[in-house]
Formats: C-alpha cells, structure tokens, sequence
C-alpha cells in the first residue's frame, strides 16, 4: 500500500486573511490526495517538521515590512531549516506600498532557501486572488510529486 504524501500548513493571522489562504491551501492539498494538518502558530502544541512531505508556512507582515514575533518564535521551535517549505502570505499595500508588501513572505523565503517563489496576497484571497492560490499550490506540489 502506498501510504499518501503529509503536508503541514502552519499559520498565524490576526485579521482571518493569512487563515483563509491556509483553508484555500488545505482543499487544494485534500484534493490532491495529500493528508494535512494544520498548526495554528502561537496556540497549537510544537510540530515534528521531519513527519511532513512539505511545510506551508504562512504569516502576514507586521510593522513596516517585519515578520512577527509569534513566527519567529515557531522557527527556533522547529530548531532547524527544513528544505521542504513553502511560505505564502497576507499584506497590504496601503501600508509601505510595494517595497513593504508581504516582505515577511520574502525574508522567510529566503531564510528557508525556499525551492518555490513565495505567495503573496493582497489582504483576503477572495475573488480572483482564491485562484491565484490555488495555481500556487499546483506549481508547489508538481514540484513534490515529482522528487517523492
């Protein structure tokens, strides 16, 4: 029996934006046959890293183009770089306009050597933004399929 691809989605949201997108990221996973958890950062207990295929990690951006504490604190809780993480968040050009925009999404991408470009979401993913998440996650998993 061929046992099914794990995927991790952990999330921290304040406004339920960075949450939507999880949501959207989890149905694409369940439809893809994956099984997924999901950690909500800051109140779910410590996760395993090495028990997943692949780790979405999502956050918004905070204070000027910053990663929040919240998400700092989850990395030195995983204690070291997995290559098998994809990062997606929420921003909102109205504040720091483009150079700030998602930038959390940006320095985590970088952080973690992300094989993916990062996902970056204007607020909520409603509209025609919920298929630019869903193209996201077809480009990651491609990706997974294929090195698993």
């Amino acid at each position: 029996m061929v046992s099914k691809l794990r995927a991790l989605i952990a999330y921290l949201t304040y406004s339920g934006n960075t949450q939507e997108v999880a949501t959207i990221i989890e149905d694409a996973l369940n439809q893809e046959g994956f099984t997924t958890a999901v950690h909500r950062i800051g109140i779910d207990p410590p996760i395993r890293p090495s028990e997943y295929d692949i780790l979405f990690i999502g956050t918004f951006t905070w204070d000027k183009g910053s990663t929040p504490e919240e998400v700092k604190d989850f990395i030195l809780e995983v204690g070291y770089k997995p290559s098998n993480v994809a990062i997606f968040g929420t921003g909102d050009t109205q504040f720091g306009g483009d150079d700030l925009f998602c930038r959390a999404v940006d320095k985590l991408s970088h952080f973690y050597n992300s094989p993916w470009q990062g996902l970056k979401v204007e607020q909520s993913p409603r509209g025609l933004q919920e298929s630019k998440v869903k193209d996201w996650v077809e480009g990651v998993l491609h990706h997974v399929k294929s090195h698993a």
